[in-house]
Parts: structure tokens; C-alpha cells; sequence
């Protein structure tokens, strides 16, 4: 049995709810209160559970945590009784879970919070494998949609939540690249849980990503701001008031996700310092490279923002081995943005916006080793590639995509006319 006990304020709280997120590696339940707690925390075997006693807290009227458990992978139930002067939660679980505690101070929308991160140590093994790198392998693309969990992001008219259309966006963008051939998109997010900013970044460089590209939804001061951006890290300031009004958003989030420890390195921070920046340096070309390249199909699609790629101080966009942009969707603090953000016609679009952008940045960068790489210099052949039809294509944009005619393109088919149907497999003649 493990134990351990931590201590803080001695003032009576209240149990205002729980709310539970799970994560690939780990699930977050996390005890909303009215002050800050006391609590022990420990875990019993046969059958497994992981014990929370509260101290000096008493429930809301009505109190019920099971409702959290419905569904969860991790977590069988939750159940809640007074216990020796202390009011005890216990989480039924169906394996043998690592616990990890903290305390969160109030930041708007919530007040204090208890997290408990129950960690799969097995789970957090096997991903920490980095996949191996093969002969004319695949570029891969990060695709990270911002917030999650207990951070909902900007939220617009009608309860639109950042979050969601981020999520949906990603995944959309996600299947457009997979469709590609040597183009494999791979999620840092895969559901509604919440990742530290480095955390993103360091997912991503497991995957061994050859981009990372954050998508979000934001919000502005005035509402009538309105359009679609893409930024690139700066460490010299931001290049508009409104780059630096969200990268401040930004942030700040790892607040309301709830992080709980940081954990530095043991390098000496100048030398870190400096050969961070010289690995950034090598990258950050790349990036605005990427960045024009995304915004300059956005602005096919949708109203931009600015028409240039803009820079900001965003901690997600603080990795050194890799090119990495933000795309701003949009700002769902706009009435109409908001709305077609919702829409799944407008996310086909943007996210084939993305995709296409990522796509002629990498064929006129390709990563060496990889299939892009053997086509560019001749040593694999760029005929008879396969392209799977998705929502929103049409033969015209996928004919432009790979600068074809349409024409060309039909008769490689077999195609009496531009119909095309989702799932359908096209072969897109080379030269």
C-alpha cells in the first residue's frame, strides 16, 4: 500500500463537484472545491482502487460522483461516504494505477481545484518507443488541436467551445494527409483531455514529426475582429497587437488545464540557452516557409486576418528540431466566424486548406529518407500514385493539387465526367 499526505489550509470546503478526462496514458479526475484542502491519498489491490480522504470537507447538497465514472476506461466507478471525520472518495479502477496529486488556485472560470492523475505505467512505457525510420518513409505531420480537458478554450455564441472545433478540424485535416501517399498525419490530441504545452511538443517529437502544426479558434477584446491566421515563434516580440494578445492567451492555459509540476532540465540554462537558439534558428525559415504556404490556401477559402505570417512568443511553438506553425481558424468571438466554424462545410475546407498548404511545403522541402525525398531526386518513381477521395474534394482542386489537367486526370481514370464519390480511389498520373 502506498501512501502518501499533503498539507494545506486548515479551513472548511465544500465538495462542489467532480469531473473526470481521460488521456492515452493517464486518466485526470479532478475534485472542484470551495478552499483550498487537505487530503491523503493512497491505493489497496484486490480488487484495485486508489483512496482520496478529504479532510475537513463536507459534500454540496445532492452530491453525486458516479455520474463521472460512466463510460471511462480506467475507472470502473466513484463512490463517496464520510470516513472517520473526513469525507472519503474512493476510484474503483480496473488496473493497478499510478497516483499523482496537486492543488490548483482559482483562475477564471474555476475556483480550487484537487487534481488526481491516475498514470497506466505500462501504457506510458510503450509509447514512450520511438517508431523506427524506414527507407523512403513517410513525412509526418503533428497536427495538434489546442486545449482540451479542463481548458475549453475561447468559447463563442451559443456555447461554441474552442476545443471542439479545433478537435474536429484536426481530425479532418488528419484523414486529407493520410489520403496522400507519403504523407502519414498523426494527432497529439486524440480526445478531450488537457497536455501541458511541452508536452505537446515533446509528443510530437516521439512521433518524430517533420512538422508540427497547432490549429486553434480564438478569441479577441472586440468582437467584429474577425479572419484566419498563421504564426511562427518570435523571442523578439510580437508582429501586431493582436499576435501578442493571443499568444498571452495562449499561455496562459497551462493554468486552466492544470499543470501541476514543471520539471527543468539539469543543463547549465546558458549553454542550454544557446544551443537552443541555434537549433531554433535552423527551423524557423522552415516555419514562415510552411506558414506562407498554409495561409496562402487559407485565403483561398476563408477571410485572413493579416496577409502575412505573423509572429508571437507561443510556448507550443518553442520546439528546436522541428518546423512548427499556429493556425488561427478563426475567432469564434465573432458572431459569424463562430457560426461557420461550426459548420462542417467550412471545416472541410479549412482543414483541406491545411492540408494542401503542409503538402506543397513538404514536396518542395522533403525531409531526407523519406518517399518525397526519392521522388524529387528521381530515384522513385511520382507515376501511378493513389489518392482516396474525401469529403469536399472535387476532380478540379485535386487535379491543381498535383498539377495535373483535369482532362488528363479523367482519361488516367477512366471518367466520362468530374463525378467523384467519397472512398473512391483515384490514380493520378506522374511526369
Amino acid at each position: 500500500m502506498a501512501l502518501a499526505f499533503v498539507a494545506f489550509a486548515s479551513q472548511a470546503a465544500t465538495l462542489k463537484s467532480v469531473r473526470m478526462h481521460e488521456a492515452p496514458d493517464s486518466t485526470r479526475v479532478v475534485f472542484d472545491t470551495s478552499a483550498e484542502v487537505k487530503y491523503k491519498i493512497f491505493t489497496l489491490e484486490d480488487p484495485y482502487r486508489v483512496v482520496v480522504d478529504l479532510q475537513n470537507v463536507t459534500p454540496r447538497s445532492g452530491f453525486d460522483p458516479a455520474v463521472a465514472a460512466v463510460g471511462r476506461e480506467r475507472v470502473n466507478s466513484l463512490r463517496a461516504a464520510p470516513r472517520d471525520g473526513n469525507y472519503r472518495v474512493v476510484i474503483d479502477t480496473t488496473s493497478a494505477l499510478d497516483p499523482k496529486a496537486f492543488t490548483l488556485k482559482p483562475i477564471d472560470p474555476y475556483g480550487h481545484r484537487l487534481v488526481v492523475d491516475l498514470f497506466d505505467p505500462n501504457q506510458k512505457r510503450s509509447q514512450s518507443r520511438q517508431p523506427p525510420l524506414g527507407k523512403d518513409r513517410s513525412v509526418i505531420i503533428a497536427i495538434d488541436a489546442g486545449h482540451g480537458g479542463d481548458d475549453p478554450g475561447a468559447i463563442g455564441p451559443s456555447r461554441i467551445l474552442e476545443k471542439q472545433v479545433v478537435m474536429q478540424i484536426a481530425r479532418r485535416v488528419q484523414k486529407k494527409l493520410n489520403a496522400v501517399q507519403g504523407f502519414s498525419g498523426v494527432l497529439v490530441r486524440t480526445g478531450d483531455y488537457y497536455l501541458a504545452h511541452r508536452q505537446r511538443t515533446q509528443l510530437a517529437r516521439d512521433k518524430r514529426a517533420d512538422l508540427f502544426v497547432s490549429i486553434h479558434a480564438d478569441a479577441f477584446r472586440q468582437a467584429n475582429v474577425h479572419g484566419a491566421s498563421v504564426y511562427t515563434l518570435s523571442d523578439r516580440g510580437a508582429t501586431s497587437e493582436t499576435a501578442a494578445w493571443l499568444a498571452e492567451r495562449e499561455n496562459r492555459s497551462d493554468l486552466l488545464g492544470g499543470v501541476g509540476h514543471v520539471s527543468l532540465t539539469d543543463k547549465d540554462p546558458v549553454l542550454a540557452r544557446v544551443l537552443l537558439d541555434l537549433s531554433m534558428d535552423a527551423n524557423r525559415s522552415q516555419s514562415i516557409d510552411a506558414g506562407e504556404a498554409v495561409l496562402a490556401n487559407l485565403g483561398r477559402v476563408t477571410k485572413l486576418h493579416k496577409s502575412r505570417v505573423e509572429q508571437a512568443a507561443f510556448l507550443v511553438l518553442k520546439s528546436p528540431d522541428m518546423p512548427s506553425i499556429l493556425v488561427e481558424t478563426g475567432f469564434i468571438s465573432n458572431p459569424g466566424e463562430a457560426r461557420r466554424l461550426s459548420q462542417a462545410e467550412h471545416q472541410e475546407n479549412v482543414a483541406r486548406a491545411i492540408a494542401t498548404g503542409v503538402e506543397q511545403f513538404m514536396r518542395e522541402n522533403p525531409p531526407p529518407g523519406t518517399l518525397l525525398a526519392s521522388q524529387a531526386a528521381g530515384k522513385a518513381p511520382v507515376g501511378d500514385r493513389q489518392y482516396t477521395i474525401v469529403r469536399g474534394d472535387t476532380l478540379s482542386t485535386i487535379a491543381a493539387r498535383y498539377g495535373v489537367s483535369s482532362k488528363l486526370l479523367r482519361a488516367r481514370n477512366g471518367l466520362s465526367n468530374d463525378t467523384i464519390k467519397v472512398g473512391q480511389v483515384l490514380v493520378i498520373p506522374g511526369g
